[in-house]
């Protein structure tokens, strides 16, 4: 099984905050994204892909206020999009909170990851408008939303189209232009820092740099303003 990074997730309190701090952070103006209508969420996207990640892009996201969801559909959302503490941490400042997995059978990989002691979430079929078409993809989101270990532990997300010959044809990275920001490496830190190795390990996750200490997320990006760590802080 191969499983890399597929996409970098910010947090914002709003868009139109998440496009100014990517304006004042990153040098660039984000591109559009979409709606979830399940989780009552947005986001704007562009493309953060070099040599060693090839899918990679970057994803802000934060809490649609127009969003309508009819009470008896509401669940919790993803990301821990609900918890307090993260919504505080991200009230002033977006924050790096998480990163999705791109893995060629979402289903497997959530099997290995439960032989770990780990439940990943159930798999959740999603799709949206693109200029290429509709994207389809079947991504693991637990029932209460959590992103586990302090968001070190990837969502795991396999693109597709019903009977696809080509599953990653239609995948964001494919609709998006050249940003000028390239990610350049992503690192973890968490105090089960051997229980993560083992865990990506077991879904083959590779490059992605992994030590014992505080927890803690960073990426490194080659941006228009220069080489930017971006951080999660614990959060």
């Amino acid at each position: 099984m191969k499983t890399q990074i597929d996409h970098l997730v910010v947090m914002a309190a709003s868009l139109d905050h998440g496009v100014q701090w990517c304006e004042d952070t990153l040098g660039i103006t984000p591109g559009p994204g979409g709606e979830h209508e399940k989780y009552g969420t947005h986001n704007r996207l562009f493309k953060i892909a070099s040599p060693q990640f090839p899918l990679a892009y970057f994803e802000i996201i934060a809490i649609n206020p127009q969003a309508v969801i009819p009470k008896r559909a509401q669940v919790p959302r993803w990301f821990d999009m609900d918890n307090a503490a993260v919504q505080k941490a991200v009230a002033e400042v977006p924050r790096l909170v998480h990163f999705v997995s791109s893995t060629e059978d979402v289903k497997a990989a959530r099997h290995l990851l439960r032989t770990q002691g780990i439940e990943r979430g159930q798999v959740v079929h999603a799709s949206r408008k693109s200029s290429k078409g509709t994207l389809n993809w079947q991504i693991t989101v637990r029932e209460d939303g959590e992103r586990l270990f302090n968001g070190c532990l990837p969502t795991l997300i396999q693109w597709s189209k019903p009977d696809a010959t080509d599953p990653l044809r239609l995948h964001p990275r494919n609709s998006l232009p050249r940003s000028g920001v390239t990610l350049q490496s992503l690192t973890v830190s968490h105090p089960s820092g051997v229980k993560l190795q083992t865990a990506y390990e077991a879904i083959g996750l590779a490059d992605i740099g992994i030590e014992t200490g505080p927890a803690n997320l960073v990426a490194t990006l080659q941006t228009p303003k220069g080489l930017v760590q971006l951080q999660s802080l614990g959060v």
